[in-house]
């Protein structure tokens, strides 16, 4: 009986590892839930521990997560396996991003929203003001304190809402990135192994 060559052995491997469809690692599961509660306890505006959440769950996907084998022919559970991958790693993108989104105008302008946030930062100011007037005799430098943090307060609220609506765009754009990078790199892979098969045969 004729020994089967390692051009067929490895097309063989190859068809056999294709038609498996690998199980969905419960570390992903996992990460996308904690993103999720994440969303789901965030109140008013985000903070820099949110970029230390989005950061660390990003750092356990990448590290410990695999993306799913490359399949030619993308058969629809490689698509559906790429898809949860990219979708977990935009949520922990746009985690991490929410608060220079909300802080830094250059990554998420929104001029009109600034602006009015700005106002209405000042009206709690002015409110704040007219509600301790009756103290401005005693203490100016507390109520002047008590004014700026209402109106830091105030603009930092209605920023952090607009960032929250905004955020899902980020995130689909983070997770189109990272589907497409993950694509490209089985492909490539794939390319290589058939190319160093072909060599050996």
């Amino acid at each position: 009986m004729d020994n089967p060559s390692p051009q067929r052995t490895l097309e063989a491997t190859s068809v056999g590892a294709g038609s498996r469809r690998e199980p969905v690692q419960p570390g992903v599961v996992g990460i996308a839930l904690a993103a999720v509660l994440t969303f789901a306890l965030a109140q008013g505006s985000w903070q820099w521990f949110a970029t230390y959440i989005g950061v660390t769950l990003l750092v356990v996907v990448l590290s410990s997560c695999r993306p799913p084998a490359f399949m030619p022919d993308l058969r629809f559970s490689y698509v559906q396996d790429l898809t949860a991958y990219s979708l977990v790693v935009g949520l922990c993108v746009s985690v991490a991003l929410a608060p220079m989104m909300q802080r830094w105008a250059w990554l998420f302008p929104m001029p009109g929203t600034r602006n009015q946030c700005n106002q209405l930062g000042t009206f709690e100011s002015l409110r704040t003001e007219a509600s301790l007037a009756n103290l401005a005799g005693r203490d100016r430098t507390a109520m002047a304190y008590a004014q700026v943090v209402h109106r830091h307060d105030a603009i930092a609220d209605c920023l952090a809402s607009t960032t929250t609506l905004w955020l899902p765009v980020y995130g689909v754009g983070a997770a189109l990135l990272a589907g497409l990078g993950a694509w490209a790199f089985g492909r490539a892979r794939l390319g290589r192994r058939t190319a160093a098969g072909s060599r050996s045969a």
